[in-house]
């Protein structure tokens, strides 16, 4: 299937199901979103030349870690079921993500460590950071369909990441075609949020959380790139 074909039918998947779509994200973005501003708020007040990060900090990023694979568990669940042709509520999604939190926690730390480890790798030489940054971001692409392992295929933390590395060799430039639409949003999302914060908390708070559900499209768009690539036996 084209990537015309992928990104349209994912786009009508997204305009088709929002209100589902958003009962079952917004509320967990919404909490995200809060955490992350306040972690940035936090941040700021942190002396550089004598870093120190307290309790409550590592507490809200092991909060934030806990809350992002809950919703990337619920979203590709849904999913799932949606393909399947079922229609469960919001509720029932999130119930059933609950066991898929731990190994999507694990597989998000293992893979995101080898993600990150060219780039610190290469930065130790100058400029060759840059190279660094190129595999990194290759290897997120071989990498983008660990969470699909885990809660679609129900594969351990590393069996996924070994799956997800040699599933994604065919479709890889696709894959990394569809991750570069987070650049756009990205900055779009910087700008706006930058805007938004003239206007107070309450005002960035939506903002953030809006991008944030805009930025889902990409993990719908890559899912219908996993369910077209998948070989008949392995459904």
């Amino acid at each position: 299937m084209s990537l015309s074909a992928i990104l349209t039918e994912a786009y009508n998947f997204f305009r088709n199901h929002l209100t589902q779509l958003a009962m079952l994200t917004v509320p967990l973005l919404l909490v995200q979103v809060g955490i992350q501003l306040w972690m940035g708020t936090e941040m700021s007040k942190i002396d550089l030349e004598n870093p120190k990060f307290g309790a409550s900090l590592m507490i809200a990023m092991m909060i934030l870690l806990l809350l992002f694979s809950l919703l990337i568990a619920a979203l590709t669940l849904f999913l799932e079921l949606r393909s399947q042709g079922h229609n469960p509520s919001a509720g029932m999604v999130l119930k059933a993500s609950l066991p898929f939190v731990p190994p999507l926690l694990l597989a998000g730390v293992f893979s995101g460590l080898a993600i990150l480890a060219p780039v610190m790798l290469f930065a130790a030489f100058g400029p060759m950071w840059l190279v660094g940054l190129v595999l990194s971001f290759y290897l997120f692409a071989r990498l983008a369909y660990v969470n699909f392992m885990v809660v679609v295929e129900r594969l351990t933390p590393l069996e996924a990441i070994k799956a997800s590395f040699s599933f994604s060799g065919p479709i890889v430039l696709k894959t990394i075609a569809l991750l570069m639409l987070y650049l756009p949003l990205s900055v779009i999302g910087s700008q706006l949020s930058a805007l938004a914060s003239f206007g107070g908390l309450p005002v960035q708070m939506l903002v953030d959380t809006f991008m944030a559900f805009i930025g889902l499209f990409v993990n719908l768009a890559l899912f219908r790139l996993y369910m077209v690539s998948k070989k008949p036996s392995a459904e």
